[in-house]
């Protein structure tokens, strides 16, 4: 699995566990700010909680990996990853 990653990026060993630990990193951020910004806005309701957070997380992933990727030396990738990403999902052009 680590050798097609390493293929499709076209990395190193060490770039690539540099990438997925600003994944595993970013992730966990995500959620733990998206926890505290819920905290404070303290929706009423299940259905809108789970709504928000829904779209509180979609919406700092990206920014909080950017962050993350900083320090890890990997700000490059995932610039590159990130429009990608938004091509593929229709919020680039």
């Amino acid at each position: 699995m680590f050798e097609r990653l390493r293929e499709k990026w076209k990395v190193g060993p060490l770039q690539l566990g540099l990438i997925l630990c600003t994944f595993a990193i970013g992730g966990s951020a995500t959620g733990w700010a998206a926890k505290k910004i819920m905290n404070l806005i303290a929706p009423p309701q299940d259905w809108i909680w789970a709504t928000l957070y829904i779209l509180i997380v979609t919406a700092l992933w990206p920014l909080m990996v950017l962050v993350i990727s900083i320090p890890f030396g990997q700000f490059l990738f995932f610039r590159s990853y990130i429009k990608k990403l938004g091509k593929k999902m229709s919020f680039l052009r």
